[in-house]
């Protein structure tokens, strides 16, 4: 057993983050087992445009929970590789919408079946006494209604 390991709870940040990695990588030589040229990363981007498209950049990254600006770093990946593009919106000319591009649509039928084999294993690997999706969700809606920091500073000044 590692440092890390062994510090337990104060470094689940990290253990996350590691488990993370481990499954990108592993996703990422899937895909490339399979031929398909996909970055995981772009994962939730592209998923979110299956479903939902168009959509504003700001909708996008509320949709996918990221930062508008890692949202707009993604968009400009996936446009570079002709898979999304963009158009002003008629009602509001501020506004760009994001949809995918019929290359964006192809590339999604050779990945369906591969989202397939890995919800597959996901669900073997996560189908523990603890369940680990389960526990993330949890996890997550706590910090949804006090997040980390203000939970830390109100422990701080009750000491």
């Amino acid at each position: 057993m590692n440092v890390i390991d062994e510090l337990g709870i104060l470094a689940l940040s990290t253990r996350l983050q590691r488990l993370s990695e481990q499954l990108r990588k592993d996703g990422a030589l899937l895909y490339k087992t399979y031929e398909i040229d996909f970055e995981p990363k772009w994962f939730p981007v592209i998923y979110t445009l299956h479903h939902k498209q168009p959509l504003g950049v700001v909708e996008l990254a509320t949709e996918i929970g990221y930062t508008h600006p890692s949202t707009i770093s993604l968009l400009k990946e996936l446009e570079k590789q002709k898979l999304i593009r963009s158009k002003k919106d008629k009602k509001d000319e501020r506004k760009r919408l994001v949809q995918l591009t019929a290359k964006g649509e192809e590339l999604i039928a050779k990945m369906q079946p591969v989202w397939q084999l890995m919800t597959r294993i996901l669900s073997e690997v996560t189908d523990t006494e603890n369940n680990l999706l389960k526990a993330i969700t949890e996890a997550e809606e706590k910090l949804k209604q006090q997040s980390f920091i203000q939970r830390a500073l109100q422990a701080a000044a009750s000491n």
